[in-house]
């Protein structure tokens, strides 16, 4: 079933970060998860089956600077290995663009690495009607 987070889920989120390529302990990911619920412009969603989380998809809403329509972006997407394939990631997309209507955005985006290992996610962003537009740049500030 697919529901909003719940602080009590820092737990069955440590192996999906894993999965995602950031590896995280249950208390990292109970102080993420507190300061997301604190933000009213954030929502996450979860897809649980038996008591264990095998996908999520967090996304946040935001105004733009150069255009009046207002944007979600998705910040975090991810189904457990053992269950790709069957669904649950167009559920938890599908979830995602029934949020973003009712915020009132004109779009969803997200951001995906450019390595081979993100190919057959760049596929399924595709089959879920994304189009490649941007390349995006980082930096840290430490």
């Amino acid at each position: 079933m697919i529901r909003s987070v719940k602080l009590e889920d820092a737990e069955g989120f440590v192996p999906l970060m894993d999965a995602l390529g950031y590896p995280s302990s249950k208390e990292a990911m109970e102080n993420r998860l507190q300061n997301i619920l604190s933000q009213k412009h954030y929502q996450t969603f979860v897809y649980e089956a038996n008591d264990q989380l095998l996908g999520m998809i967090g996304m946040t809403f935001c105004e733009a600077y150069h255009t009046d329509d207002p944007h979600v972006r998705v910040i975090a997407f991810v189904v457990h290995e053992s269950e790709q394939g069957k669904g649950l990631g167009k559920m938890l997309m599908q979830k995602a663009v029934e949020w973003a209507i009712n915020q009132g955005a004109k779009s969803i985006m997200l951001n995906s690495g450019n390595r081979a290992e993100r190919e057959k996610a760049h596929e399924i962003y595709h089959s879920f009607g994304f189009e490649g537009r941007a390349t995006g740049f980082y930096r840290r500030l430490d």
